[in-house]
């Protein structure tokens, strides 16, 4: 039993240091500046875990201007690489609450998604896009019947895989847009 007990608290230890952890970090992304492009991520309900430091780490790389976190919870900031303090982040409640903000930003919207959408390579992106990433699982917490002025857009593939890993598929959007503002 004191074994159980023992693991447990190891486990309730290692939580509470990537508690204080986050929440360093997040007081840090305070003062991080926005990036040289002018695209915006958002983080529809994402799991909390490895894929969302991930994506901030990429986000950092291809200079975005900001990450926008619907819903999310604490998370392991290490695998960013310090990327969190670097990129800011901006936390909403609810889908509706980062619609109204872009929209008032004059931003187009982008959602990744498999079905009838056209390939991410065939649309020219304007300078200020939004790119919607959703759940890893469930995807985007709103019907496409809801916003019908988001654009969807997929990522072909050639493979028997149905998807891609969201941290991948962020970083393949991520490059397209910055390949295209600089031919």
């Amino acid at each position: 039993m004191s074994e159980k007990l023992s693991a447990r608290q190891l486990r309730r230890k290692r939580h509470e240091q990537l508690l204080r952890a986050y929440e360093k970090n997040r007081r840090r992304n305070l003062l991080a500046q926005p990036g040289v492009h002018d695209f915006i991520l958002v983080l529809d309900h994402l799991k909390a875990g490895y894929n969302v430091p991930k994506i901030f780490r990429s986000a950092e790389a291809f200079g975005a201007r900001e990450v926008q976190l619907i819903d999310i919870g604490p998370f392991d900031p290490s695998p960013a690489k310090g990327a969190f303090r670097q990129v800011p982040a901006r936390f909403f409640g609810d889908f509706d609450e980062s619609h109204s903000d872009l929209m008032q930003r004059g931003y187009q919207l982008y959602a990744l998604s498999p079905d009838n959408s056209r390939p991410l390579h065939e649309e020219q992106f304007p300078r200020s896009s939004a790119f919607i990433f959703g759940h890893e699982e469930l995807g985007l917490s709103f019907s496409a019947s809801e916003y019908p002025h988001i654009q969807h857009l997929h990522i072909p593939q050639f493979g028997q895989v149905q998807s891609l890993n969201v941290s991948i598929a962020a970083s393949i959007v991520m490059y397209e847009y910055t390949r295209q503002m600089h031919p």
